[in-house]
């Protein structure tokens, strides 16, 4: 009985796992200001028609949200990245091994789209067109 618990869980948490790749793949497919990252704030600023000063307010308050989730996320990243490595090996024994390569080619492809992202980001946080992001 427990031995089937687990293994629902496990296959609970994989198609958790897969529909965030899928979703995060997809995203990435039709996000069309892949370039600009303040795209997604300034439309919504657009959008609201707020004025520079509430553009600087909402700029401060949403920059210290990111830091205060990032600083509850840090605790828990390592334990996240644990149940990703679980699945990993699971839904890789259930692959055979064309569909694991192709797997992989698309995790190696996803990690430098993410670094060439991060890096982006981070050089976007050193110019001082922006405000300035340091979290406290």
């Amino acid at each position: 009985m427990q031995r089937s618990k687990q293994q629902a869980l496990m296959f609970l948490l994989g198609a958790v796992l897969v529909g965030g790749v899928l979703g995060f793949s997809a995203d990435r497919l039709w996000d069309h200001e892949k370039g600009r990252h303040w795209a997604g704030r300034t439309r919504m600023y657009d959008d609201l028609a707020l004025s520079e000063q509430q553009r600087l307010q909402m700029d401060s308050l949403l920059d210290d949200r990111n830091c205060q989730i990032n600083a509850v996320m840090t605790p828990v990243r390592p334990q996240l990245d644990s149940i990703k490595a679980v699945a990993n090996t699971q839904m890789m024994q259930i692959l055979t091994p064309e569909q694991r390569t192709k797997l992989e080619l698309r995790r190696q492809d996803m990690q430098r789209r993410d670094s060439i992202e991060k890096a982006r980001r981070d050089s976007a946080r050193a110019t001082p067109s922006r405000s300035s992001t340091t979290c406290r």
